[in-house]
């Protein structure tokens, strides 16, 4: 009886579900794996490093050329009026390279350049060349002649007076062009050099001017400056 009893008990116990452990778990899926994803971002990283490496190339392949700083007028020197700036290098602009100012100093400017801009090779020439239906006059003139602070790419007009300063009225010197301009010989002309008489010891006063005109007053106004009787007054440009 009792031996029945102890068997019924081991049989129960046996009879309850045993725990699994916990190295007996199942194995988790494999992950799926995206070859052409990989090779994808290794393509990415590649170009992005060629696409640095061509801009420090790129920012590398500069030159230093001419710009200039103040407005050059047709038949002028850039003299001083000068300065330097980096530009990307390009074989089809004929850029004028900071090495070679000194030579450049030695040009003339063909037609008016204005300031900050880069300038090319094509801009000068070597001798002055004058636009058409214009003359180059040139006048030496006394203090008194011309207004203070005159230079280079002002705009006056040019008056016949007599000696004494007045201006003169009778009838063979004034010309055609004159009495239509208000009695000016010529009413509006360009500035194109200026230059001091005086010597480094002696300060006189005078000056050498330029003045870029019409060739219909060229005439009249190289017949009063040789006499010495034009004055210049300062007008506003066009």
């Amino acid at each position: 009886m009792k031996i029945q009893e102890r068997t019924g008990a081991g049989a129960g116990r046996s009879a309850a579900p045993a725990q699994q452990s916990v190295g007996d778990r199942l194995p988790s899926p494999p992950r799926e794996r995206k070859p052409a994803l990989a090779a994808l971002a290794v393509l990415l990283i590649l170009l992005g490093a060629l696409g640095a490496t061509m801009l420090v190339l790129r920012a590398g392949d500069r030159i230093e050329v001419v710009k200039v700083t103040a407005d050059i007028q047709a038949g002028e020197s850039v003299g001083d009026n000068v300065t330097s700036v980096m530009v990307a290098a390009d074989d089809s602009i004929n850029y004028v390279k900071w090495s070679q100012v000194d030579a450049l100093k030695d040009l003339k400017a063909k037609s008016t350049i204005y300031a900050k801009t880069v300038v090319m090779g094509q801009m000068f020439a070597k001798q002055e060349q004058l636009p058409a239906g214009k003359a180059s006059v040139g006048l030496a003139l006394k203090e008194g002649q011309y207004p203070a602070g005159i230079k280079p790419g002002d705009i006056v007009a040019a008056y016949r007076v007599g000696a004494n300063g007045s201006s003169r009225s009778d009838s063979s010197d004034n010309d055609s062009s004159s009495s239509a301009s208000g009695g000016a010989i010529v009413a509006d002309a360009r500035v194109n050099s200026v230059n001091d008489d005086s010597d480094a010891t002696v300060s006189t006063g005078s000056k050498s001017l330029t003045l870029l005109v019409d060739e219909a007053d060229a005439a009249a106004l190289a017949s009063a400056a040789s006499a010495g009787e034009v004055a210049i007054v300062r007008v506003p440009g066009k």
